[in-house]
């Protein structure tokens, strides 16, 4: 498990670090702290050098530029990576984290164009062709990513345009390479898990205790809920076009099985976030706005859910909230388990403060029972 993290010059943070991390941690603060920024940086940590991840975490914030000698073709956008949305030559941010006897760091900066590429670079890997090898010594600066832990990651460069664009044909090529050993991380944003991905990873546990753990998770939100399975047809899922759907539910007072789309918002959330935390296992489990689209009434089950299933399939979960509920039923857990031993902990995040405020387990227990707010 992490045990702290450090973040550098990344986004919205100068300095900032997270201590005494425990297997389950809620990040709660106020709007613009940088909650959804700090679980990307773990998230891009956890999952080393992945090129690929690098370029989601832009794409959904829309962090375009455009290339005017390029044919105006789209980039993606370094600078928002950086504090201060700026960037000059050996510019950086860096992400550190620490376990019991190790550590770890993810590094990414802008270097000046180098005629000597390193031997055992990723450049040369995923570019076997002179025409890549042209571009780079073309540009002026490019992106470097590199990550040092128990075992080393090759070097990637990619190459920037003279307005610190990151050509996205360049990223594609990178796209798919699941060769580094990197733990497995699973991450469910605040607008759910896409039918796609949440079919692929029922996929990975069905037949297995697992599949019935997720019914279980079901039936924390309806309880007349037997079975959950996906569609059958590739081409009726390829119907779907982002729909909450790719599944049907068996009910014990309904003789037919019912598309899961008919059901609500919460059976669709519970899905995704039990998905996701059995396929994190002996790895991460990273949630935003993790009370999206449950009652109050569900969120002490959906709480018991996760720490159990964490704790037996050694899983670290970090999740945010702006929810006074969804904080007080992680305090009711707290009450009922001996969380002790592996830890649950509540991070506070305050804008422009280097270190989280942090709850521990007689710490949370005591402001839920004195109504101490704590967001």
């Amino acid at each position: 498990m992490l045990k702290s993290i450090r973040i550098e010059n990344f986004r919205g943070f100068h300095s900032f670090e997270l201590q005494q991390l425990g297997r389950v941690n809620l990040l709660v603060g106020k709007n613009n702290t940088g909650k959804t920024s700090i679980l990307e940086a773990i998230q891009l940590l956890c999952s080393r050098n992945k090129v690929d991840l690098l370029a989601q975490k832009m794409t959904s914030r829309s962090e375009f530029c455009f290339d005017e000698k390029s044919n105006n073709s789209l980039e993606l956008d370094v600078r928002h990576l950086f504090y201060g949305h700026e960037i000059q030559l050996e510019t950086r941010f860096a992400i550190t984290a620490t376990h019991d006897n190790s550590s770890e760091e993810l590094v990414v900066s802008i270097k000046a164009h180098n005629i000597h590429i390193p031997e055992g670079s990723r450049v040369l890997d995923a570019y076997q062709n002179d025409e890549f090898i042209k571009a780079l010594l073309e540009r002026d600066s490019f992106l470097e990513i590199s990550w040092n832990g128990t075992e080393k990651e090759p070097l990637i460069l990619l190459p920037l345009s003279s307005k610190g664009g990151l050509p996205i044909d360049y990223v594609r090529r990178f796209r798919g390479d699941n060769k580094n050993s990197a733990s497995k991380v699973q991450f469910v944003t605040s607008s759910f898990l896409e039918t796609e991905r949440m079919i692929e990873l029922f996929d990975q546990i069905v037949l297995t205790p697992e599949e019935k753990l997720v019914e279980q998770a079901l039936n924390i939100i309806d309880s007349k809920i037997k079975r959950i399975a996906p569609m059958g047809s590739i081409k009726f899922r390829g119907s779907l076009d982002g729909s909450r759907g790719g599944f049907f539910v068996l009910l014990s007072d309904i003789n037919q099985r019912v598309p899961i789309g008919s059901m609500g918002d919460g059976v669709w959330r519970m899905l995704g976030l039990a998905l996701a935390t059995v396929c994190a296992k002996d790895g991460y489990l990273f949630v935003d706005e993790i009370d999206t689209g449950l009652h109050f009434t569900a969120m002490s089950d959906m709480w018991r859910m996760i720490w159990e299933t964490a704790k037996r399939l050694n899983v670290q979960v970090f999740a945010t909230t702006h929810n006074s509920d969804c904080w007080m039923s992680l305090a009711s857990i707290v009450q009922q388990e001996d969380a002790a031993e592996d830890g649950i902990r509540i991070h506070r995040i305050e804008k422009g403060k280097e270190k989280s405020v942090v709850f521990t387990e007689p710490q949370i227990v005591i402001a839920a029972e004195r109504e101490i707010e704590v967001r």
